[in-house]
């Protein structure tokens, strides 16, 4: 095993930014939250660097936030990306709302606006916190075995964190999608609009990577206009005011099951969730 959470590589005007906890399927603690923040940064500042690809080392894209692996670190302190002040040792809910501020709704909202087209490569699992990293990336290139998955709302949670459920998928899709918890196949996600291309996973580097050296073309500013345009389009169809909304209902439910049951997450933890994730699947079609 790497000690390298995050890998940073150039190929021509490409980074890629590869997440790298394979034996936990790149489930995110706050070292690689951390590191993604500084590998993103780092293709920002790099002039050569035109497009930036997210993946993720191993049979899956992420399994979302780190739950219950031996590196989770909900605990410790790091060095702020933001203004909010550190969240270890403060009290109730005050506790996840700034840790989440930083790392979750923050951070995820300051990638979404990176001045670089950026490419999320999906093979595998893409779950809850996984999501929100796909769906920052201004395109999605999903294997053919992918699949994307919000199973939260089992935790009495409604939905990640980077709440953009009712603007990557109709209203009513969305609703099925959380609803019921169950896997959205690569292919239904296309037919969705939620991805931009399914392909086999053994081609899907390659494809990828080709779609960026295409996109490396364009002129930059262009693409950053273009970028921005679209992603205020968005804000003014009501995409950060729903997140703002979602963000507090979402800490009003840790608050509640810590509450009930003295346990933020319902009393689930990794072990428990993915028993309950592989329930069998009742997807309609």
């Amino acid at each position: 095993m790497s000690d390298e959470v995050v890998l940073y590589e150039v190929q021509g005007p490409v980074a890629l930014v590869t997440m790298n906890r394979p034996e936990f399927h790149n489930a995110q603690n706050s070292q690689m939250t951390y590191a993604l923040d500084a590998a993103f940064r780092r293709a920002c500042d790099d002039d050569a660097v035109k497009v930036i690809v997210l993946r993720g080392e191993g049979k899956h894209f992420s399994a979302g936030h780190d739950i219950g692996t031996p590196g989770r670190d909900v605990d410790k302190s790091f060095d702020r990306a933001s203004l909010w002040y550190d969240h270890v040792n403060k009290p109730g809910g005050e506790f996840l709302y700034a840790r989440e501020q930083e790392v979750y709704l923050g951070m995820c909202r300051r990638w979404r606006e990176m001045p670089k087209p950026t490419i999320a490569m999906v093979q595998g699992a893409c779950i809850a916190g996984g999501l929100m990293l796909a769906w920052v990336c201004d395109l999605i290139v999903a294997s053919d075995d992918a699949y994307f998955r919000d199973p939260v709302v089992r935790m009495g949670i409604p939905g990640v964190e980077y709440f953009a459920h009712a603007h990557e998928l109709n209203p009513r899709i969305a609703k099925e999608f959380l609803f019921l918890g169950e896997r959205m196949p690569a292919e239904r996600a296309w037919q969705m609009g939620m991805v931009n291309k399914v392909v086999p996973r053994d081609v899907l580097l390659d494809v990828t990577l080709d779609m960026a050296r295409r996109i490396a073309e364009m002129p930059r500013l262009g693409l950053q206009l273009t970028k921005q345009a679209l992603n205020n389009a968005e804000d003014l169809m009501g995409k950060r005011a729903t997140m703002d909304m979602v963000f507090g209902l979402h800490h009003f439910a840790h608050a509640h099951n810590e509450l009930v049951s003295g346990d933020r997450l319902g009393g689930y933890d990794a072990r428990s969730m993915a028993s309950s994730q592989r329930e069998p699947a009742k997807e309609g079609r």
